[in-house]
């Protein structure tokens, strides 16, 4: 079966995330993932109003009129490579990618006071709100996901993140503080009308979290300005969520979830985006004990760091969104969800140096056949010798 989100969810515009991804698909040639360590959420304090671009634009062909650039964004480092039919177009191209991302974080990041969905989580307990147009699309889309995942992803988490302290030192709550958030938490926090995106905040402590989908929906809208200014090919790595656009691009590699140097599997991409999530990475230490930044809003703790998952999707959005909502799920509920809505998901279930990977069916297009992987039509599953 595959599941269309309603025309009304597709009008969509974009949100900030910090929290959701970890960078376990580089370039082959790099054969490692991006440090998200400068993607901490602490590092973001002031954020930018428009892209600080680290290097000018330049041409690494002329023939070619590629522009490459590494820019600031969300506080992350973010890396874009464009291509067009003459090199100011490429310039205009990517100045306009950048700015399309830019905005998003202006507008709707959680670490300013003065952004839309700052103010949406000010407003008092039981007030109806109407956001913008834009916005209102955007948490529509975002409600319909929330079912579509059986609760394993919600925005509406700020609850949790405040009793863990994600955005701090962190600290493990006491039980009764767990059980109180989660009365905050999900729809019990916020409704979201998935029919208007109107929202009305049920909890004084429950604000809305853009941490599984925004580098999905700044990359959605970055795509468009690519398109609209004329790219003819580009590339997107908005630490550590990679957009592909045009002509097939080399490779990009999954890496171990644990041994992050490790490359595991290489996937042969054009047109989609590629989102994995993991906890070895972002994670906190509180006393000699460690926990994850991926929260599971059903029972209101960090999920299991049982390894990563990697989801290929053409919307940036979904796969932003699949990424978290099937770690969450972990691999076996999370492969079945995948199979279910023909996702492309790649499953890497660590023990210790062991390591067991699962495909959904859709992600054999993608893996390339090993002489040391059984591929099944069933399955699609690597075996490693």
């Amino acid at each position: 079966m595959r599941y269309s989100l309603t025309a009304s969810s597709r009008r969509f515009w974009a949100v900030i995330a910090l929290m959701a991804v970890i960078p376990a698909v580089v370039p082959a040639s790099q054969a490692r993932a991006l440090d998200r360590g400068q993607d901490d959420p602490k590092s973001v304090g002031a954020a930018i109003e428009s892209p600080r671009v680290d290097a000018e634009p330049r041409r690494a062909d002329a023939s070619r009129a590629r522009v490459e650039r590494i820019a600031w964004l969300m506080g992350t480092r973010t890396t874009i490579t464009v291509e067009a039919a003459d090199h100011p177009t490429a310039v205009a191209a990517s100045e306009a990618a950048l700015a399309a991302m830019a905005r998003v974080e202006r507008r709707l990041s959680t670490w300013r006071d003065d952004s839309e969905l700052a103010r949406l989580n000010r407003v008092a307990p039981g007030t109806v709100v109407r956001p913008s147009a834009d916005v209102a699309a955007l948490l529509a889309e975002i409600a319909e996901w929330a079912d579509i995942t059986q609760g394993a992803f919600h925005p509406a988490v700020g609850a949790l993140v405040d009793a863990w302290d994600l955005r701090d030192e962190g600290r493990f709550p006491a039980e009764g503080a767990i059980q109180t958030a989660l009365l905050a938490t999900g729809p019990h926090g916020v409704h979201i009308d998935p029919a208007s995106g109107a929202i009305v905040r049920r909890d004084a402590g429950a604000w809305l979290d853009a941490g599984a989908f925004g580098k999905g929906a700044a990359l959605r809208q970055a795509r468009q300005a690519l398109r609209r200014v004329g790219a003819s090919a580009a590339r997107i790595d908005l630490g550590g969520q990679i957009l592909l656009l045009g002509r097939p691009w080399s490779r990009i590699t999954v890496a171990h979830p644990t041994h992050r140097s490790q490359p595991v599997a290489d996937l042969h991409l054009r047109d989609v985006s590629v989102a994995t999530s993991g906890q070895s990475e972002r994670g906190i230490e509180v006393d000699g004990e460690r926990f994850g930044h991926l929260l599971d809003p059903r029972i209101g703790r960090p999920a299991p760091a049982w390894g990563s998952v990697t989801v290929v999707h053409p919307d940036p959005v979904a796969a932003d969104v699949l990424a978290t909502a099937l770690f969450v799920l972990g691999p076996e509920a999370g492969l079945r969800l995948a199979t279910s809505l023909d996702v492309a998901a790649f499953f890497l279930v660590a023990d210790g140096d062991d390591l067991s990977p699962l495909s959904s069916p859709d992600m054999c297009t993608y893996l390339p056949a090993r002489p040391s992987w059984q591929h099944t039509k069933e399955t699609c599953t690597p075996l490693f010798p």
